[in-house]
């Protein structure tokens, strides 16, 4: 089942298996072609590209309830001056991923950077973690988000019984898994139809809010820096929820194989993308308080639609199902993407074998795809979601520092490494110390939650030595793993 890193066999089915150590050429590469080979294609474009990063990134919290950042900040003004400042991060930590997904062509994402960076052990840890919790958990919640939303439409009058969102729910996890399984053309194409839809949805909102702003309604922004004074452990809570609303920039790293021209797309689709996620983030929440106070904003449970009801009448019933249609996008574009992270670890050696396989047929990572279906059913049906998403919040943010962190110090292991996209090394250096010290303040704000997840995260050290590095193993043992 786990197993050392293999040269690549050609299966009598129809799945190939990957090249091991990185080495699955792209179409474009200058490796000899062998006869039957199979590979992931260069399918993704720049518009792909875009729509990736937009369409992941923009889940279901800027139209439900982006009050985290408000209520730790404790005034207008201060809250949309971290959304501005948590969006210039974010571009930051993407622009340095820009970097590394030009002079480390493999896909993987944060795995294969901290496997380049420090080695296997801290890199199998981070897709341990990955593959048993954090996918499944996130999955399973932005999937719940899209259950109750496109159900909303049809219990207007009466709560919305929870065997129905899980049903539905559970419905549409499977969807999305048997088109990523299915088509990557197709699950691209409609990728980019989701986004467009994200963005309709946040013009219904912006437009309005301008129209509000031309008539005067600028009452909530008057003294829109008085309020409760933020506290000392507020202000980096609320940058906490912002970079957490933010999250998502990183996805187009983990399928560098298959972008197209990668040295230009890649930065190209990154920076495109972050301009417009911050921008419409900052306008979307001017509106909301063009007619919302920062009162009833705090007391919303779905602020879009408190927005809508109140300036559009019916037409406030679209507003659940773009933000169903928005939360499919985010379930479509993660799982596209981190199932190349687990097809890539399979292909190092770090996960069981059948990962690293390619239908042959219709070209997708098919059992990469696919293994995330029963884990995240679990976790739906029967997982603490919001607990374990508590536990190993800080997880994410320990490991994106780590790979930029990694990213500093290529600068000085390999110097000589290609780079076609170079960024000022200032970036880096204040994004990692972002990163680490929402680590640290996690730490001191919710010990006992992130002392849960931290343990949880090195249950993959014993793992990494069982599986990986223990060659004698006995046979009853070898057989139970399926070898």
């Amino acid at each position: 089942m786990f197993r050392k890193a293999a040269v690549t066999t050609l299966s009598n089915g129809n799945y190939l298996q990957g090249q091991a150590n990185g080495g699955l050429p792209s179409v474009d590469s200058k490796q000899p072609a062998q006869e039957g080979k199979v590979v992931l294609k260069k399918k993704v474009t720049l518009l792909r590209g875009i729509s990736i990063i937009i369409g992941t990134i923009i889940g279901a919290g800027i139209f439900i309830s982006p009050k985290g950042i408000l209520k730790n900040t404790g005034s207008v003004g201060m809250s949309l001056t971290v959304w501005t400042v948590c969006g210039i991060l974010s571009l930051f930590g993407a622009l340095c991923y820009a970097e590394l997904g030009t002079c480390i062509k493999k896909s993987g994402g944060h795995y294969i950077y901290i496997l380049e960076a420090f080695g296997p052990l801290p890199a199998f840890v981070r897709v341990w973690v990955e593959l048993l919790i954090i996918r499944p958990a996130a999955t399973a919640v932005i999937s719940l988000a899209f259950g109750r939303y496109i159900l909303e439409p049809f219990f207007m009058q009466c709560e919305i019984p929870e065997l129905a969102i899980k049903l539905i729910t559970a419905v549409g996890i499977t969807l999305v898994m048997v088109l990523n399984s299915t088509s990557v053309s197709w699950s691209a194409r409609i990728q980019i139809f989701l986004t467009f839809c994200k963005l309709v949805a946040i013009l219904i909102i912006i437009v309005p809010g301008v129209i509000q702003l031309i008539k005067g309604e600028t009452q909530h922004f008057k003294n829109a820096f008085a309020g409760n004074d933020a506290s000392v452990m507020g202000l980096p809570l609320a940058f906490y929820s912002g970079m957490y609303a933010y999250s998502g920039w990183f996805y187009l790293n983990f399928v560098t194989e298959e972008v197209e021209n990668p040295e230009k797309n890649i930065p190209l689709a990154i920076c495109i993308s972050m301009i417009i996620v911050t921008v419409g983030y900052v306008l979307t929440n001017v509106a909301y308080f063009t007619t919302i106070s920062a009162g009833e904003l705090l007391l919303s449970k779905a602020v879009a639609v408190t927005f809508a009801e109140r300036l559009m009448g019916n037409f406030s019933l679209a507003v659940p199902v773009f933000v169903a249609l928005s939360c499919f996008g985010s379930m479509n574009g993660g799982i596209f993407a981190v199932s190349r992270m687990f097809f890539v670890a399979s292909r190092e050696g770090h996960l069981p074998e059948i990962l690293s396989m390619i239908h042959v047929r219709k070209h997708t990572p098919l059992p990469a795809v696919i293994v995330l279906h029963p884990l995240t059913m679990i976790m739906l049906f029967n997982g603490d979601l919001y607990s374990l998403l508590n536990f190993l919040s800080f997880a994410r943010w320990l490991f994106i520092g780590l790979v930029v962190a990694g990213l500093i110090y290529l600068r000085y292991k390999r110097p000589d490494m290609p780079r076609p996209f170079k960024v000022p090394l200032f970036i880096p250096a204040l994004f990692s110390f972002t990163c680490l010290f929402m680590v640290a303040l996690s730490l001191y704000s919710d010990p006992v939650n992130t002392g849960i997840g931290f343990a949880i995260t090195l249950t993959g050290v014993p793992a990494y030595y069982l599986f990986i590095v223990w060659d004698k193993k006995p046979k009853w043992f070898r057989k139970l793993l399926g070898k």
